[in-house]
């Protein structure tokens, strides 16, 4: 048996983590911009990028690092975060200008180790290297300001998302602290924009890449804003073992916990979104199939702007089901807001009064879609939001 604990401090939360987040003058006023992750000792880092054939340079520069140890984990004690700068198709020199980075602060602080690097912003931007060289002054390493760091790697975002939980389990306590950044361009595969996650839980080697893809399955690949694919996702998972402590289950348990808070905040922060909405499919023949029509309704532009305009629009919802790809039939299909059913197996439930119901139901900030094929046993549950004129407009303006 474990126990979960709610603890403030979000990336900082762990023993022996440091976090602060920098006003580097990447962002407009005096709004941090530069973050940084700190340990004590080396982390064994697990890591998961984005399947965009344009991966980012700092993600060329990781995998790089992992590479080098013939294994498919690395060591670091620390991560700079920058915002603003997506450092992404920026050629030979946004490699060499992540290269200098790193030996700058190597040099600067001897204490840093193998150090690696996330950004987040305007893609095709070379990076303001002279303000971030200048921010490294800033830094005090032992800064438990894990806040400060949640507000350092937003663009986009209009609240800080981080959670820490202190994990009881029967081989004793470990710890477990996470901040994330994301708002659009969120269709993920493998990850979803910028996700860290520290913990003093000794986490076997061999072990972590496997835990880490399995939370993901059900929370960042579960989540979709306006089915765009980042060049930048990653999701870095920390372990400096100083607890001592390790239990599979618990660790999994709690590492899915962060990981969904995390997802689902993502998803409720859609850019200019106004609900969460959880898109269930039951019944489907098999958990693929069931995955991708899930995320079909979590991505359709047509499913999403229903929403906004709170029109419980089922036949939408049929259509995108029809179009996935998937088995299903008229005559198994049965489609619920909420509780409420608008079409059952073939006969159409939506009169006057259902359909005020469900009008009802579709003025909530949150709500459940949910899709019952009716032909197997497996289900799954993806998350998206509404889509509306504020998406055009804050797209629109990115650059400015």
């Amino acid at each position: 048996m474990f126990k979960l604990f709610s603890l403030s401090g979000g990336i900082s939360a762990a023993d022996g983590f440091f976090a602060d987040g920098v006003a580097a003058g990447l962002k407009n006023g005096s709004k941090y911009d530069i973050a940084f992750i700190y340990s004590e000792t080396l982390c064994d880092v697990f890591s998961c990028f984005t399947n965009n054939k344009f991966d980012a340079a700092p993600i060329k520069y990781t995998k790089r690092l992992i590479a080098a140890t013939k294994t498919d984990i690395f060591q670091s004690n620390f991560i700079l975060i920058n915002s603003k700068n997506a450092n992404a198709l920026t050629g030979k020199g946004g490699l060499e200008d992540v290269e200098m980075l790193m030996q700058t602060l190597k040099e600067q602080y001897p204490q840093i180790k193998n150090p690696t690097m996330s950004s987040t912003g305007v893609i095709g931007v070379r990076l303001p290297i002279a303000k971030i060289v200048a921010s490294f002054e800033l830094f005090d390493l032992y800064a438990k300001e894990g806040h400060k760091a949640a507000q350092a790697i937003m663009t986009t975002d209009s609240f800080c998302k981080e959670i820490a939980f202190e994990v009881e389990c029967k081989s004793g306590t470990f710890k477990i602290g996470a901040m994330c950044k994301g708002a659009g361009m969120i269709h993920p595969s493998l990850a979803t924009m910028l996700c860290f996650i520290a913990t003093d839980a000794a986490i076997p080697a061999g072990e972590g890449n496997e835990l880490l893809r399995k939370a993901l399955n059900e929370t960042f690949n579960a989540i979709s804003v306006d089915g765009d694919m980042s060049t930048n996702d990653t999701v870095l998972l920390l372990s400096n073992k100083k607890s001592n402590v390790y239990d599979k289950e618990a660790f999994s348990f709690a590492l899915k916990e962060v990981m969904h808070k995390l997802a689902i905040d993502i998803a409720k922060d859609g850019e200019g979104a106004n609900k969460l909405v959880a898109f269930e499919v039951k019944n489907a023949l098999n958990k693929d199939e069931a995955k991708k029509a899930a995320r079909a309704l979590s991505s359709s532009l047509l499913v999403k702007t229903a929403i906004f305009g709170e029109d419980p629009n089922w036949g939408r919802i049929a259509s995108t089901i029809g179009a996935s790809g998937i088995e299903c039939s008229e005559e198994s299909l049965s489609i619920y807001f909420n509780e409420i059913c608008v079409y059952h197996k073939g006969n159409i439930l939506f009169d006057e009064e259902c359909e005020k119901k469900a009008a009802q139901i579709m003025k909530k900030k949150e709500l459940c879609i949910t899709c019952d094929l009716g032909i197997g046993t497996e289900s799954f549950r993806a998350y998206g939001c509404d889509l509306g004129y504020n998406y055009v407009k804050i797209n629109a303006d990115y650059r400015s």
